[in-house]
């Protein structure tokens, strides 16, 4: 979205561009957030090393790429190169859906001293049962469709506001949650092998039914309460 306005504000008045130029120019660049636990908080669930690992270096990666993306699509942008503002596309959905994605995914996750596996309960466990039956057949669907992605992607819980309902939902690769299904996103599981293949080798399946221990329930209430107001 916001490199479509970039684009059409390329064609609007010299006074405008310059404006333009200038919130470029002053853009703040995007930085890996913190994890608010320590790499083997989360473990038997998930070890210290794939944490570490997918962290400080996957997520890290995402974060360069969509830096370097936005900072070339500026220059495309100031010198009113539409061909390179399309092709920069495909690099600014990636790394930033992975940095979207990530960002999520993190505070989704909890220690189980902090939280992580607690049951949810109130109007997101209401919603929940609404649309599933229960807790424990919402989480059967979800593992289901999340371990039949094929290749890389990601399992989500995302709240449809036309329909005031919650909806589990597949994307692949990086593809962000809300930008391609328009769905909010409450709870998102990362199915890329480096989140789970040193540990889970390539049993998907054991990681899914695992990761629950350490769901971080109350922020998909706040997520939820959020998405839904």
């Amino acid at each position: 979205m916001a490199a479509l306005l970039r684009s059409v504000v390329r064609q609007a008045p010299q006074g405008m561009r310059a404006v333009a130029q200038m919130s470029s120019a002053s853009r703040a660049a995007h930085t890996l957030p913190d994890l608010g636990y320590d790499y083997g908080a989360l473990e038997p669930v998930i070890s210290a090393e794939i944490m570490e690992t997918h962290h400080s270096k996957h997520h890290q990666t995402y974060v360069n790429g969509l830096n370097a993306a936005e900072e070339k699509l500026a220059e495309a942008v100031n010198s009113g190169d539409v061909s390179e503002q399309i092709a920069l596309q495909s690099a600014i959905k990636f790394n930033g859906g992975g940095h979207i994605n990530h960002s999520i995914f993190w505070t989704n996750l909890a220690p189980t001293t902090c939280g992580g596996g607690a049951l949810p309960t109130g109007p997101l466990l209401e919603a929940i049962e609404q649309e599933f039956g229960s807790l424990e057949g919402f989480q059967e669907k979800f593992n289901a469709k999340t371990a039949a992605v094929q290749g890389s992607g990601w399992g989500w819980l995302g709240y449809n506001k036309a329909t005031g309902r919650v909806e589990i939902a597949t994307c692949a690769n990086q593809d962000p949650l809300e930008a391609t299904t328009g769905l909010v996103p409450l709870l998102g599981v990362d199915v890329w092998e480096h989140a789970y293949y040193l540990q889970y080798k390539n049993v998907r399946p054991n990681y899914l039914k695992a990761i629950w221990d350490v769901i971080n329930w109350a922020n998909v209430a706040e997520r939820y309460a959020e998405a839904s107001k």
